[in-house]
């Protein structure tokens, strides 16, 4: 069973070059990344890090200031585009690639379908987003396939609400966000009568911090009154089950679904096993933050994964900030037992803030308890994004997005660190990484492979050693947290995390329990070995005495326990093994 590994990367900022980007640039000033450019080399150091997957984040046409018209794309007026490339979640045209990532405008959809062949040559896994609850405040779909309307062809927009309608609408209103400049003249933007805004901001002044730039998306629900109207099945439910059947159909292995608890859980209802009947494989990770709706998406919606934000994340980000204990860990698996394996663990993404930005941890070298913790507290995904492996802290201002510790989604740009990975061949060599750079690529490597070549991570059973050493003088519950993870009698691992700044000599209580409810066998004398580092050490695995262990500052250790009988093959090949271990 694999346990997938999900590589998040924004195409258009991961391959572009210049090193010479302004604020608030253009695509002509500041340069644009291409699907093209994600080449074999690439993808294979995507591969070797450890990833399963490839998320390619913003790949849909949407709004931008850049004008495409040439090529036979309405232009977007650059009045309702949040700065100049604009958000990747303001989709303006469901069908189709956005132009700006292409080398060949012309033959956009045609690159990305390559994009798509190379990344499974690679043996990845290809994710792509689908935005269901909004829409580009100018959407216009020009390469929707023969027969399908465009939403809000049709819609009555004397009406709020219309079981058909497509969108919502404030008749008799202009559209008048406040703070927020529409022009004037011919280059103004002129809607009447005013659209919903995407947040469910139902008025036609929506503030500068709405999601002004989209419009929301009517699944049925009458939201004056709060009642449902699902039969006959709306219009628009079927129109986002065509576009996601349409990429599917093109290779696509998943979809991450932004803000799910935005559109009735009806619709997922229906739709995702809509789609599995033609595409059994495909998957459906959910962006989701309210707990009480974990389980209702993941058993009545059919989601496979969902964002653990709310619970581990935000848990992980307090311990590294020290304002939480690290025992505040154990609320986080009971908040998600019984569906731990469906949630979707990560420590960054386009969303939040940079793990080594000043913000955050403010060292990026300080990322292994949280990464250990994360990766392997379950069965569940992880998920990294494109340069956190080489310690990017997000310390530019880049134009729309200041220096906030998050790397833009809204502006043309190129981070330096990805820059000095790729190389100027797109190699993906690394070369120019520093050596604390490389070593830090090496760890997330380490961690993030160990998490399929380990069936006691990717299939085993997790038990809370918490309990029995909240009062142990040679442990501190506030700064380290210790967890097993086992496939029963024959491997069991023990993961130790220290997030202290200094080294720490730990002893661990095992209780009885844990061997019983796990099916682990009790052993002394036992060779085991620390994964990450790679030494050996003749260890007691049993409940009769705490095993004992160092630890390093901002560290952690992966102490494996095999007590399955090696054949000779096996014997023979650990040989080099313990050599090399030994010369180390």
């Amino acid at each position: 069973m694999e346990k997938p590994i999900i590589y998040q990367l924004l195409p258009r900022l991961f391959s572009n070059l210049n090193d010479a980007c302004i604020p608030n640039g253009t695509v002509e000033q500041n340069g644009v990344g291409k699907l093209n450019h994600i080449n074999a080399d690439i993808l294979k150091s995507i591969r070797d890090l450890g990833a399963t997957h490839v998320w390619y984040t913003g790949v849909l046409e949407h709004a931008t200031t850049t004008d495409h018209s040439a090529h036979g794309i309405t232009p977007d007026n650059p009045h309702v585009v949040k700065g100049k490339a604009g958000s990747p979640y303001a989709v303006k045209d469901y069908y189709d690639i956005a132009p700006d990532l292409a080398e060949n405008i012309d033959r956009r959809i045609e690159e990305f379908e390559e994009l798509v062949e190379r990344t499974h040559a690679a043996g990845l896994k290809v994710i792509i987003d689908f935005v269901p609850n909004h829409v580009a405040r100018c959407y216009h779909s020009d390469a929707h396939p023969a027969g399908v309307d465009d939403l809000g062809a049709g819609d009555d927009q004397s009406l709020y609400f219309g079981h058909n309608n497509n969108f919502y609408y404030i008749p008799r209103q202009l559209f008048s966000p406040s703070g927020v400049d529409l022009g004037s003249g011919s280059d103004a933007y002129v809607e009447f009568p005013a659209k919903a805004s995407g947040n469910d901001c139902f008025t036609a002044f929506p503030g500068q911090y709405d999601w002004y730039d989209t419009v929301k998306l009517n699944y049925g629900v009458d939201y004056g009154d709060h009642s449902r109207h699902f039969e006959p099945i709306p219009d628009t439910w079927l129109k986002m089950l065509h576009i996601l059947r349409y990429w599917a159909a093109k290779g696509v292995d998943g979809f991450r679904c932004d803000m799910v608890h935005m559109v009735p859980l009806e619709f997922w209802q229906w739709a995702i096993p809509a789609v599995r009947r033609q595409f059994p494989h495909i998957i459906f990770i959910a962006e989701i933050y309210e707990p009480g709706l974990y389980r209702p998406f993941i058993h009545q919606g059919g989601f496979d994964y969902l964002y653990d934000k709310v619970t581990l994340y935000d848990t992980l980000r307090g311990i590294q900030c020290h304002n939480l204990s690290a025992a505040q860990l154990t609320s986080c698996w009971q908040t998600v037992e019984g569906i731990a394996g469906n949630m979707l663990n990560f420590l960054e993404n386009h969303d939040e803030q940079r793990f080594g930005s000043r913000q955050f941890a403010g060292d990026p070298a300080k990322v292994i308890p949280s990464l250990v913790v994360s990766s392997m507290i379950s069965t569940a995904p992880m998920m990294i994004y494109m340069g956190q492996e080489i310690g990017e802290q997000a310390a530019d201002a880049e134009g729309y997005s200041g220096p906030d510790g998050r790397t833009t989604i809204f502006d043309f740009w190129s981070l330096s660190t990805l820059r000095r990975w790729l190389g100027p061949d797109l190699k993906a060599k690394g070369a120019a990484l520093t050596a604390r750079e490389k070593w830090l690529r090496g760890v997330y490597a380490s961690i993030l492979n160990l998490c399929n070549s380990e069936k006691a991570i990717s299939s085993g059973k997790f038990f809370d050693l918490m309990y029995v050493n909240y009062d142990n003088p040679r442990f501190n519950p506030h700064r380290q947290y210790a967890f097993l993870r086992s496939t029963g009698a024959d491997e069991s691992l023990l993961i130790i995390v220290n997030f202290d700044d200094h080294a720490a000599d730990v002893a661990v209580n095992i209780p009885e329990h844990a061997f019983d409810v796990l099916g682990m066998t009790r052993a002394t004398g036992l060779k085991s070995t620390e994964l990450l580092s790679g030494k050996t050490e003749i260890k007691n695995f049993t409940p009769d005495e705490p095993f004992v262990t160092s630890v390093g500052p901002s560290g952690a250790v992966v102490w494996k326990f095999s007590t399955a009988p090696q054949k000779p093959s096996e014997q023979k090949s650990a040989r080099p093994s313990r050599r090399k271990s030994k010369k180390s």
